[in-house]
């Protein structure tokens, strides 16, 4: 089984979230549907999901599919995001978390996988974040690991494009170029 301690990248992610400022809020991001407000929602709210999703506290937080809405921030962001990316991470150290069924975005899942898919949507809605808002970017090496591994796994089972078609990126590639291109964005995207 694989686990994966959230905490390290999790904080990552809440330094890229201290680094936004007002006037980027709008700006775009890799993903076209979303401005920078709505991917830090969609933190939000991932973050929410999984952190239930490891507690098997089942209900309207892990039952909603996130294409459902297009999520947005409220006043007290900057302070929210961050709370929530840690209760996810102190969630995930319970060893049971890893174990048996739990449910996330709507799908019954195993709850190992579970934990990879958070871990898969911090370095990657990380890398989202970090781009869309000019800030410099090293995920957790642990975390970047496991979520490369979990796209490549889902590629080439035939369950790819987890986010979107796979971009092809060349194997000299950084680790992080190749999770990103699995994703389906292109590691040189630029707002």
């Amino acid at each position: 089984m694989t686990v994966v301690d959230l905490g390290p990248q999790a904080r990552v992610v809440a330094r890229l979230v201290g680094g936004v400022r007002d006037e980027q809020l709008a700006g775009r991001t890799p993903c076209p549907e979303y401005a920078v407000r709505n991917m830090l929602g969609h933190l939000y709210g991932l973050s929410v999901a999984f952190r239930d999703a490891a507690g098997k506290k089942l209900g309207v937080t892990t039952d909603t599919p996130p294409g459902d809405v297009v999520p947005d921030v409220g006043d007290g962001w900057r302070e929210e995001v961050p709370r929530v990316l840690e209760e996810l991470a102190a969630a995930w150290r319970d060893p049971a978390a890893w174990t048996g069924m739990t449910r996330a975005g709507g799908v019954d899942l195993p709850g190992e996988v579970a934990g990879l898919v958070a871990v898969d949507e911090l370095v990657i809605h990380g890398w989202d974040l970090a781009r869309a808002t000019g800030q410099s970017y090293e995920p957790d090496a642990g975390a970047l690991g496991a979520a490369y591994e979990f796209l490549r796994a889902s590629a080439e089972e035939g369950g790819g494009e987890v986010f979107g078609p796979v971009v092809a990126v060349g194997d000299d590639a950084s680790l992080l170029d190749r999770a990103v291109g699995l994703s389906g964005r292109s590691p040189g995207w630029r707002p």
